[in-house]
């Protein structure tokens, strides 16, 4: 019986590695996603997923360079007023849209105003807002942006309400690439499964839950990418997109939780593993916003209520560093917060003194298995201090729409950096404008936390910002909306054919131009 069952394993084996040359394409690398992107439309990415790949479709004024600084993209240059209202960028020429139309000033017009524009229902126009007359444009009150004009054709003029200090550095998001005028207005809503922009690489071909094909862009006005092309090949389940990198039809993934220990002590493969400390923060968030975490004592106890270093240390296997708060220890500049440690019997008493033993609670995740896994050790910890936790399982779509409606009471799932900023791990999560699909999943509000975060945006001076935030953050970590879990570091490991790939703090780096086979 053995010897069958063996002859069985080797014989699809031999299957699989036949298919394996078979359903390569010569001159592609390929990515595993593990979920179908809900858009291409930069307008309204909100994931890392899209805005990886959009990423390597569009581009934007400026980009965030490897050094996490500032660098020029489209536009050639810039200059800032000496009170910080006004930019003026001067693009640079010969960038061409993949349609072959030149980029010029009035199309940032029209992508900043397309990105405000209410009708467009963008969940990203924080990024913009704090231009002048955005305000009164989302309302319907003036039919253009009054703080955007062009110059000429390749000179344009942003002028805000008041300083703020991250503005230059959220033109570097997806939300601010550019888009042109006459690509949208053909496609309609059907633009976000038909992008055309200026990037290295141009959408060949999207197959829903299967694969999205990039094709090289050979007229990129920057470093053309050095392969024929990326296929990225949506595969949900860990095991087989293991098993499809073990046979060669994947050349880059990251680990899987539960492959790590076989990869990492592989003597072969140990050597094609690298790793970064990313610019991220998992939390379990609790919904502020009504019963039963409108109860900030409840918060609390569930802080209380997880080992958190426990959970890190065995089934996260060490990958990562406990968080103290929101903002990641790599950008933080300021002194971590206290927080709440693993208590369990502080957790018993506070749930017993607010009469909440047995209750019910809602805990959404998605089908990943290594969200599963942790969803349940997270479920067992809490109801060992007296409340039900109910696991609701749902697919990537399903879950951030049921996130952005506010449906959950509880909720596992994580933060990556759009650039390198405190505010982008304070604005978005915690500010009570921002509500749903527009970061503040847990529909946290605290005037005291909008007072110093706005304050903190609007101050020029470098360190006076990290003074408000730093207050900001200590409140946020008192009030308890998270289980500040950890800062993830990603393994990666890749085929040994690939050549010069690299590992990226900020997805939007990553145009995809410097590896190759």
């Amino acid at each position: 019986m053995k010897s069958r069952v063996l002859f069985v394993a080797i014989f699809i084996l031999v299957i699989i590695t036949a298919c394996s040359s078979q359903n390569r394409e010569k001159g592609y690398i390929y990515y595993r996603l593990n979920s179908n992107p809900t858009t291409l439309d930069p307008a309204l990415i909100v994931d890392v997923t899209g805005g990886s790949i959009s990423a390597k479709l569009f581009n934007g004024l400026v980009k965030i360079g490897e050094d996490l600084k500032i660098h020029p993209d489209i536009a050639k240059n810039w200059v800032i007023s000496g009170d910080g209202l006004t930019y003026i960028f001067r693009l640079k020429q010969g960038v061409f849209f993949s349609n072959n139309r030149e980029v010029k000033a009035n199309d940032i017009k029209y992508s900043f105003n397309r990105l405000l524009n209410p009708k467009n229902k963008s969940p990203n126009t924080w990024v913009l807002e704090k231009i002048l007359g955005a305000d009164e444009f989302m309302e319907g009150k003036a039919d253009n942006v009054k703080g955007i004009k062009t110059i000429d054709d390749y000179t344009i003029k942003i002028r805000l309400k008041k300083p703020f200090s991250p503005f230059i550095n959220l033109l570097t998001t997806p939300a601010a690439y550019i888009v042109p005028i006459e690509e949208v207005e053909r496609w309609g809503p059907d633009f976000s499964t038909h992008p055309v922009g200026t990037g290295p690489f141009i959408l060949e071909e999207w197959l829903p839950n299967r694969e999205i094909r990039l094709l090289k862009n050979y007229h990129y006005f920057d470093i053309h990418a050095k392969i024929k092309g990326i296929i990225y090949r949506i595969i949900p389940e860990d095991l087989t997109a293991v098993t499809e990198f073990d046979v060669g039809n994947i050349d880059v993934i990251t680990i899987p939780a539960s492959e790590y220990s076989r990869y990492k002590n592989d003597l072969q493969k140990k050597n094609l593993i690298s790793s970064i400390e990313g610019l991220n923060t998992y939390y379990l968030g609790l919904n502020c916003s009504r019963l039963p975490f409108s109860n900030r004592a409840l918060r609390k106890a569930i802080t209380y209520a997880i080992d958190r270093e426990k959970i890190l240390n065995t089934i996260y296997e060490k990958r990562g560093r406990l968080a103290s708060g929101p903002v990641p220890d790599i950008i933080r500049n300021w002194n971590k917060p206290n927080i709440n440690e693993y208590n369990p019997n502080k957790s018993i008493e506070i749930i017993k003194k607010e009469g909440l033993e047995g209750i019910e609670v809602k805990f959404y995740i998605t089908a990943d298995q290594e969200a599963i896994d942790i969803a349940e050790v997270i479920q067992s910890y809490i109801n060992a201090v007296g409340i039900n936790i109910n696991i609701k399982q749902l697919e990537w779509s399903a879950y951030k729409e049921s996130l952005n409606n506010g449906e959950p009471d509880m909720f596992y799932i994580s933060w990556w950096a759009d650039y390198p900023d405190p505010e982008n791990f304070l604005f978005p999560l915690f500010h009570s404008s921002n509500f749903g699909s527009a970061g503040n999943r847990t529909r946290y509000s605290n005037t005291t936390v909008d007072y110093l975060i706005e304050k903190g945006q609007y101050t020029m001076d470098a360190k006076k910002r990290s003074l408000f935030y730093k207050q900001a953050e200590r409140i946020i970590v008192s009030d308890s909306p998270w289980v500040f879990l950890w800062h993830r570091t990603d393994f990666i490991i890749k085929q040994p054919t690939v050549r010069n790939f690299k590992n990226y703090l900020i997805y939007s780096i990553d145009k995809g131009t410097e590896i190759s086979l």
